[in-house]
């Protein structure tokens, strides 16, 4: 098993969301989480950076600030890796910095605390 951990673009989470469903994964966890990768990112106008930079709207501009992004979080099994992250690739790539980072991590177990089965047959095949 693993976890997938992407962050991605706030005015990407609804087509991701759609790009995960279609290949099967239905079951993930989302934050409004901020960040900034190893660079500056150029801000540009998009209604969802209204509410954080209502000064900049408009323009482009290079900032070292916080940048509001969307931390998304699904757990599948191992060979459901490539699928995901294929979907959330396809979902998110753009070409230009700030499309985002995805990360793979192990995880151990899972147990449906329901009914206390655990292993693959938690999670959505």
């Amino acid at each position: 098993m693993k976890e997938i951990m992407a962050i991605i673009r706030m005015d990407k989470i609804n087509k991701t969301k759609d790009a995960l469903v279609a290949a099967g994964i239905s079951s993930m966890h989302v934050k409004d989480v901020l960040g900034r990768g190893k660079g500056y990112t150029e801000i540009r106008q998009t209604e969802n950076l209204e509410k954080y930079w209502e000064d900049k709207i408009g323009e482009h501009v290079m900032v070292g600030r916080l940048v509001p992004k969307r931390k998304i979080s699904i757990i599948v099994t191992n060979r459901n890796v490539p699928k995901a992250v294929k979907a959330i690739i396809e979902a998110n790539q753009t070409g230009n910095s700030g499309d985002g980072k995805i990360f793979v991590l192990p995880i151990y177990d899972t147990v449906r605390v329901r009914d206390g089965q655990n292993g693959d047959e938690t999670l959505d095949e």
